[in-house]
């Protein structure tokens, strides 16, 4: 670990403005992890534009926290309600409301939040530890093996999405072609522009974003009649007695160990880890019978998978400039709003930027556990808060953010079209999220591609010439080859009918 950086981390991290700006977004997050049919996709979407008025180091704390806390909050209605407020939640229902309905609440929500700090505490160490290696490592990437590196990261961000992968990659390539419009980065033509002058410097990130996963939400709620409405018996007892911490101790680590790992997969890493931590704990347990109907480890382990997952999902965007999954790739777009470029220089160029990035996470999981617990009756309050209101709220509110970045009302209008496009592409099984992806990494697969054959003189061999670049090649054809075993293929759809 590198000492001198992570007490710059701790300076800029424990100012009174990130702090302020720290818990901010930790209680936003939880707030939407909490309410159903919203999430930290969309709120970081909407939320956006406001960034562009805070420094980077501020603004890159605040979506950090929100994306973070929304894995805290998802479990408090999935537990009282039996309704996930954030998609890795799911599996938290399948026993924690059954505890709540016998009456231990309280005991399971306790266990998630401790599960969750541990498991955000040591994910935030594993980070620290290994990231400054690793962008090291990746500084001696070229062009080529750059190229290779998107590739897999778009090949597996197919083999792990929801639903067909034929459609998974339908989304990739729409997005690939949407990265296209605009200027050509080495002639300056306009390309796909059709004359509009708005389109010469590409499709709007922020509008894309918003309408896709914002607008298209809210229409989607819209239709199902906005989020269910419950009541919830007083909680009581919020702590474990000795037997029950005896009996979260390996599941916590358990589950922490594998979202670790799970965590910087491309795709929806941290829903596969706490599906995969679940797995485990159920065949590992002497009761197994018992899961299903109120087993304190089907709390703790998938708890504690999602939130190492939530924070090692940092490393290959920290590291290599890759985001793992769409929240990373809006914070990719924040990186950008603010100018930075991020890749693995970033580390050496910005040290206060990532550090204390890296620090905040300390600081936003402490006051997670604080504030996650005695506010409990908030969460659930605004559950009753009607959907009518909430709506239009929030429509207007990215509509004014989003002008409020270029002062240009054909934003606007893209806000409604993309918002369109996500309410149809997701009533035709498309999941949007690949096509945020690709939208994102495909100005960076085009430069590296173009920049590669300028190189070797046009001789596309390169690509398979340089070690790197080939084994990263070869694991993204194993990772088509193996999504698309039978076997392989019965168990996503099987993972992701639950999590639906």
């Amino acid at each position: 670990m590198d000492w001198a950086n992570l007490q710059l981390g701790v300076e800029a991290a424990l100012t009174p403005t990130n702090i302020l700006v720290c818990l901010i977004g930790v209680v936003i997050g939880t707030a939407v992890g909490v309410l159903p049919g919203i999430g930290p996709t969309a709120t970081i979407a909407l939320l956006l534009p406001i960034t562009f008025n805070l420094d980077a180091v501020a603004a890159l704390i605040m979506l950090a926290g929100i994306y973070y806390g929304a894995q805290y909050g998802g479990s408090t209605s999935a537990i009282l309600l039996n309704v996930p407020g954030e998609s890795s939640a799911a599996v938290t229902a399948i026993d924690g409301y059954q505890m709540a309905r016998r009456g231990r609440a309280g005991q399971a929500l306790a266990t998630a939040a401790l599960g969750s700090f541990f498991a955000g505490t040591v994910a935030t160490v594993v980070l620290a530890v290994l990231a400054p290696p690793l962008s090291r490592a990746a500084l001696a990437f070229g062009p080529a093996e750059y190229f290779s590196l998107v590739v897999l990261g778009l090949i597996a961000s197919v083999a792990l999405a929801s639903g067909p992968m034929v459609k998974a990659l339908a989304m990739i390539v729409l997005g690939l072609l949407l990265g296209t419009v605009g200027q050509d980065i080495y002639s300056g033509t306009p390309r796909f522009t059709f004359g509009s002058r708005e389109l010469f410097d590409g499709l709007n990130f922020v509008s894309l974003a918003v309408g896709l996963f914002g607008v298209a939400e809210i229409l989607r709620n819209l239709e199902a009649g906005g989020i269910a409405r419950a009541s919830v018996r007083k909680v009581q007892g919020l702590w474990l007695s000795k037997a029950e911490l005896r009996q979260i101790v390996r599941p916590v680590l358990r589950g922490t160990g594998l979202g670790s790992l799970l965590g910087v997969l491309p795709g929806g890493g941290h829903v596969l880890a706490s599906f995969a931590s679940y797995a485990v704990e159920k065949r590992l347990s002497r009761r197994p019978e018992t899961f299903g109907r109120g087993a304190i480890e089907g709390v703790a382990g998938p708890e504690s998978a999602n939130n190492a997952a939530a924070q090692t999902s940092f490393i290959p965007l920290l590291t290599l400039g890759l985001p793992a999954h769409p929240v990373m790739a809006l914070l990719v777009g924040a990186f950008i709003i603010q100018g930075i470029t991020p890749g693995p220089n970033v580390i050496q160029d910005e040290p206060v930027l990532v550090w204390g990035l890296i620090v905040s996470m300390w600081v936003g999981n402490i006051l997670l556990v604080v504030l996650n617990l005695p506010l409990i009756g908030l969460w659930v309050r605004m559950l009753r808060v009607p959907y009518g209101v909430l709506f239009p709220a929030i429509i207007a509110f990215s509509a004014v953010g989003c002008y409020s970045l270029g002062l240009n009302a054909y934003d606007v209008l893209a806000v409604a079209l993309f918002g369109v496009l996500g309410y149809f592409l997701v009533r035709m099984g498309c999941e949007p999220a690949p096509l945020l992806l690709g939208f994102v990494l495909g100005p960076l697969l085009e430069e590296n591609l173009r920049r590669a054959l300028i190189i070797s003189r046009g001789d596309p061999s390169v690509f398979v010439s340089r070690p790197i670049s080939l084994a990263l090649l070869v694991l993204a054809a194993v990772a088509v080859v193996v999504a698309a075993l039978p076997a392989i293929r019965r168990r996503r759809e099987v993972v992701f009918a639950e999590d639906a």
